[in-house]
């Protein structure tokens, strides 16, 4: 019977959690060879560059009920040794391991969606 029940619970999907989308975030970038930490301030479509690394935002969002929480970020990374983007996906500040950029000399990972700007909508 208690298995019956638990089968029962992992057959309901997940409540789905209502996101907002915001202006900006911050993402961070480490320096693997150096051991420098990078803080980068994007806005939506913005880049920046340090060292060979290119980061760009193109879309962050958070959870409507704790903005606190969970920031998903767009990012598109190019290295310029390289033609093609490095990456190019979603990363999750809380789980960063989950959609890691996989690099021999840098590291990113999202810290928060700027939701400063996004309150005052």
């Amino acid at each position: 019977m208690k298995r019956l029940a638990l089968l029962g619970l992992l057959a309901c999907p997940a409540a789905a959690q209502e996101m907002a989308g915001a202006p900006g975030a911050e993402v961070r970038v480490l320096d693997k060879l150096s051991g420098a930490l990078f803080d980068i301030d994007l806005s939506r479509g913005e880049a920046q560059t340090n060292g060979r690394l290119t980061v760009q935002l193109d879309e962050c969002r958070y959870p409507v009920d704790n903005p606190a929480s969970d920031a998903e970020a767009h990012l598109t990374i190019h290295d310029s040794a390289v033609t093609e983007p490095v990456f190019s996906g979603w990363m999750v500040a809380s789980a960063p391991a989950l959609s890691a950029l996989d690099h021999p000399r840098y590291d990113v990972w999202v810290l928060r969606c700027d939701t400063s700007a996004a309150e005052g909508q």
